[in-house]
């Protein structure tokens, strides 16, 4: 029997209704073997009595009895495939928890490498074999190894789900395109699954990039964490520089102030003591010729009075007082001197503070040209948009939104909503202007108030040399000299808007506390003509980053 089973293949072994070696095996009628556990289970469901094999009908159920020969050679077989899997399983991997076991082992179960759609089971390499051997075993379909492939039968049908209906976006079987999804869009699941997949694909793709901009976002906030440390540990380093300056000014002007006063009063009591040392000499030589005097009045000899007196009858000679004073040096004005200075100390060093300020906003430098499309019809606007003027005539221009209508002012064509930004204004000749920045929702109709509670944030030029921060109410403003370059600069997170005299250094003005919530535009107004009083025009110009 041993010699006869070698020529025997692993197919006639197994039952082609559970695919495994024969247990109990019988023959029915038309010549074909089953496991009799499974024959009956098929006869039990179905109506017909059919073989499912040949599909050959009976009229009765059969009788079955079991084939001893098939019988003792499954034996055989199974004993010879044990063998071969215990011989073998060293060289396969025992299943481990998460990964999926075979489910025809026993005993020990190994790790499973294909699930079977068909079967609906998971085999290790040995049972994998007859489906990778037998004809009809070939056509099932294998995928790598999963758990629940109960989960892909349709639990109404108790067929394979095969289909996908695009309708319901539900996977269905075959029967469901009958039934439940007769008039929907059905499509192969291979077909939707790869449309699936490139759509999958696609979100990786946009994930992926989605996660490099926040990369890059954290990169550049990284960055201007950094910016901001450095510029935060050069402001105070600058800031140490000038208070340790001006510190040492205070102290210095105070020490000098002690010495003037301190040397005024030595003098003084030199002086005093001066004179005092005079008087109490004189007052010696007195006393002195007081004695001989009241001891010559004492004397009897006639004589020696009489030949004395004319030298001690006269006062020695002594110095006139009447007029000699000690006055109290006079401190009047010694502190406001020593407070001036100090002051004119002070004044240079905030304009060397000032300088280093205005060169570090200068390096937010921004393009700005003017917009003609909100430029007033009496405004001259160059052609490359960096000069205005007032003319007299009245342009014939179409009365757009953007344009204002009754006040001489325009605004830039750019627009900010973030950052800083800074630009520089030559004014010199004119004796009117207003500049600074404007919302984007500002009313451009009619006449229009200058605050920042109607959206402008403005420094107003009036009669020559009259400065005027507009900011409701406004702010008269005392300058050392008339600027003839003005420098805008605004931080919108910060909320500034800061006006500086750019040639001087010096800042003019600044808005702080602002809450900016939309676009800012530059704004500009020459003003009137004034019969060519006011003719010379605003020049937006570039920069001079000199050390």
């Amino acid at each position: 029997m041993s010699a006869a089973s070698c020529l025997l293949t692993e197919d006639q072994f197994l039952c082609s209704i559970c695919l495994d070696v024969f247990t109990d095996p019988v023959t029915i009628p038309c010549g074909h073997n089953f496991c009799k556990p499974c024959i009956s289970e098929h006869w039990d469901r179905n109506v017909q009595l059919k073989c499912p094999n040949c599909n050959k009908l009976f009229c009765k159920r059969p009788e079955l009895l079991v084939n001893t020969f098939i019988s003792e050679m499954a034996d055989q077989f199974r004993q010879s495939a044990q063998q071969k899997a215990s011989s073998s399983s060293s060289e396969q991997h025992v299943f481990k928890p998460g990964e999926v076991p075979c489910d025809v082992c026993t005993g020990t179960r190994l790790k499973a490498l294909k699930s079977c759609l068909v079967c609906l089971e998971s085999y290790c390499e040995t049972h994998l074999e007859p489906h990778l051997t037998r004809a009809g075993l070939k056509k099932h379909q294998l995928i790598d190894p999963v758990e629940n492939l109960e989960s892909r039968m349709c639990v109404k049908h108790d067929k394979l789900l095969e289909l996908f209906c695009q309708t319901d976006q539900v996977c269905i079987c075959m029967l469901c395109t009958v039934l439940d999804h007769k008039t929907h869009d059905v499509v192969p699941l291979k077909e939707e699954y790869e449309g699936k997949k490139a759509e999958l694909g696609k979100t990786e793709a946009e994930i992926q990039q989605m996660i490099q901009k926040r990369r890059l976002k954290i990169q550049e906030m990284n960055r201007s964490v950094e910016l901001s440390k450095e510029g935060a540990d050069r402001e105070i380093a600058d800031g140490v520089q000038v208070f340790t300056a001006l510190k040492e000014s205070v102290e210095r002007s105070q020490a000098e102030l002690m010495d003037t006063i301190k040397e005024k009063q030595r003098e003084t009591e030199e002086q005093a003591e001066g004179f005092i040392k005079e008087l109490e000499q004189e007052i010696y030589e007195l006393k002195k010729r007081s004695s001989e005097v009241e001891q010559l009045s004492r004397s009897e000899d006639q004589l020696h009075l009489l030949q004395s007196f004319t030298s001690l009858n006269a006062a020695p000679p002594t110095k006139n007082w009447t007029e000699v004073r000690v006055r109290p040096p006079s401190h009047e004005g010694t502190v406001g001197r020593a407070v001036t200075q100090l002051e004119e100390t002070l004044s240079k060093q905030m304009k060397k503070l000032l300088e280093v300020e205005l060169k570090r906003v200068q390096q937010d430098e921004v393009e700005v040209t003017l917009d003609p499309d909100t430029a007033h019809p009496e405004l001259i606007l160059s052609d490359e948009g960096k000069q205005v003027k007032h003319g007299d005539v009245r342009k014939n221009l179409p009365n757009n939104p953007e344009r204002f209508d009754y006040c001489a002012c325009v605004l830039a064509k750019q627009s900010f909503s973030s950052g800083r930004l800074y630009y520089e204004i030559h004014v010199e000749g004119k004796t009117q202007w207003e500049l600074g920045v404007a919302r984007e929702s500002i009313n451009r109709k009619g006449i229009i108030t200058l605050t920042p509670q109607d959206g402008y944030w403005t420094i107003w030029l009036r009669n020559e040399n009259e400065y005027i921060a507009l900011a409701g109410p406004a702010v008269r403003l005392s300058l050392k000299s008339q600027p003839e370059k003005v420098g805008v600069f605004v931080d919108y997170e910060e909320g500034l808007v800061s006006f500086y005299d750019v040639d001087a250094a010096a800042l003019i003005y600044s808005f702080t506390g602002c809450s900016f919530t939309e676009k800012l535009y530059p704004y500009f107004s020459p003003s009137l003509n004034y019969g060519g009083k006011n003719s010379v025009p605003l020049i937006i110009s570039p920069v001079n980053h000199t050390e």
